[in-house]
């Protein structure tokens, strides 16, 4: 496939450079490029969010039963609510 990319000219200046130097084309060193950037972006573990759970005993006895209204009415209960 044919694209268009704009690359500053210091960065295209080197790559030129290290291109000539490994004898291969400036289009093999932009695909290798391409490839290792995406072979690290697929290795990346997907994000996991820590367990942040606490130890207990699960709801107060008092509110066993109870729905979030009862419960949010007792936690601002005396808070001017």
């Amino acid at each position: 496939m044919k694209t268009t990319l704009e690359i500053s000219d210091p960065l295209l200046k080197e790559a030129r450079k290290i291109a000539t130097r490994e004898n291969t084309t400036l289009r093999a060193l932009v695909e290798q490029g391409l490839r290792h950037v995406v072979a690290e972006k697929g290795r990346r573990a997907k994000f996991r969010l820590r367990d942040g759970s606490v130890a207990g005993h699960g709801l107060h006895p008092d509110l066993e039963g109870k729905g979030w209204a009862a419960i949010r009415d007792l936690i601002y209960e005396g808070r001017g609510s």
